[in-house]
């Protein structure tokens, strides 16, 4: 660790969606391990500081009411070169606000876990303004082409299958590692369950249900309806986190709040020891909190996928043995055949074993730091060819 350069990296993320943020603080507490500067910054918010709520809040209302249309709108645009050819558009006017925060930050390494901010840099190395080594994060098990860019140097990436399909694309394979979508090295260092238990005054003998609706806390209405069932399996604790949707708390109070057995809390800091301590995750298939659970090995049970990224990680992980879709018309059927059958909760865990990347942030920054000195090799061998 001491022999590694010290490098300073800029990570460009967005708040459009939670998962493009948690793995920018995941790279930057693993980046934090290995003494390297880093700064975070959110993109949109710089290349449009009085828009970006306005556009965050657009984005959500967006895929809360219309997830048919987002995923018609990604499906279309998975291979198409359309949504290449709108980004240049749309991005050349944002390059100057871009080049003006790598003039203030003068970054030796710059990483991307946003896919207009992967665009925008390719954009600026093609046009000559930069050439700066550049990295990508593709925080969803996904090949989608607003993550691939022409002049970006390496893409970390969360499996086997994603690395396959970009080379499918064309992406060279030196330019991809397997890192796993980079959670924060907490997950790696989870204390013992039943002690975690004792800390956050749960039930020892409890089968232990978390539900997480992301960041923004999104709950489908008819899953709050099975929640007032009376058909649970006695020994069922529900712990459902909202995030930091304060009127979807609200609600669950009014429906839910004189039940023994769950439990209502807001955004949670320390959620990893929840994760730890639960028997299950009810989630909906986003990149990062389920790899955060792939990291914990715990079971999934996966809320109907509506957006197009979440139905490529609901694939790989159903695929992987790691998850089942949350059948909301039939939870109680489902959590009472998981109960009783510990056998298939122990495969469960044992496949999330097999295909889990432990320390995945340790590793992607340790991919970002050799990115500099291989994209010098590389240009180096590209000067002698051009003159032999």
């Amino acid at each position: 660790m001491n022999n590694i350069k010290r490098e300073k990296l800029l990570i460009l993320s967005g708040a459009l969606g939670d998962g493009h943020m948690q793995a920018a603080k995941a790279i930057l507490e693993a980046s934090v391990l290995y003494k390297q500067g880093v700064k975070v910054v959110d993109f949109m918010q710089w290349i449009h500081p009085r828009m970006h709520v306005v556009e965050r809040y657009c984005f959500l209302q967006w895929v809360k009411h219309f997830p048919s249309s987002y995923g018609y709108m990604y499906q279309k645009t998975r291979t198409d070169s359309t949504l290449t050819f709108f980004l240049k558009h749309f991005l050349t006017t944002s390059l100057q606000r871009l080049l003006k925060l790598l003039n203030e930050e003068q970054p030796t390494l710059i990483v991307s876990t946003f896919p207009l901010a992967s665009a925008a840099i390719s954009l600026l190395k093609e046009k000559g303004m930069t050439d700066l080594p550049a990295s990508t994060v593709i925080t969803d098990h996904s090949d989608h082409s607003y993550w691939i860019h022409p002049f970006t140097d390496l893409y970390l990436v969360g499996s086997e299958g994603v690395r396959a399909a970009l080379q499918r694309k064309g992406v060279a394979d030196h330019k991809i590692a397997v890192t796993g979508i980079p959670v924060r090295p907490s997950y790696s260092q989870t204390d013992n369950k039943d002690r975690l238990r004792e800390k956050l005054a749960l039930p020892l003998d409890a089968f232990v249900v978390l539900v997480m609706g992301g960041g923004c806390g999104i709950i489908d209405k008819s899953f709050i309806e099975q929640m007032q069932s009376d058909s649970f399996p006695p020994n069922v604790q529900f712990v459902i986190v909202c995030g930091r949707n304060v009127k979807l708390l609200n609600r669950l109070h009014e429906a839910l709040g004189d039940r023994d057995n769950v439990m209502l809390t807001g955004f949670l800091e320390g959620i990893h020891e929840w994760m730890a301590s639960a028997d299950v995750l009810i989630t909906k298939p986003g990149g990062l909190t389920t790899s955060e659970a792939l990291a914990l090995q715990l079971p999934m049970l996966l809320l109907e996928p509506q957006m197009g990224q979440e139905k490529d990680n609901a694939s790989y992980l159903i695929q992987a043995g790691v998850a089942y879709l949350c059948q909301i018309d039939s939870l109680q059927d489902q959590l009472q055949r998981l109960v009783q059958q510990p056998s298939l909760m122990e495969e469960m865990r044992e496949n999330a074993g097999l295909c889990r990347q432990q320390d995945s942030a340790r590793h992607a920054v340790l991919q970002i730091l050799n990115m500099q000195s291989d994209t010098q090799e590389e240009k180096w061998v590209c000067s002698l060819q051009q003159y032999a």
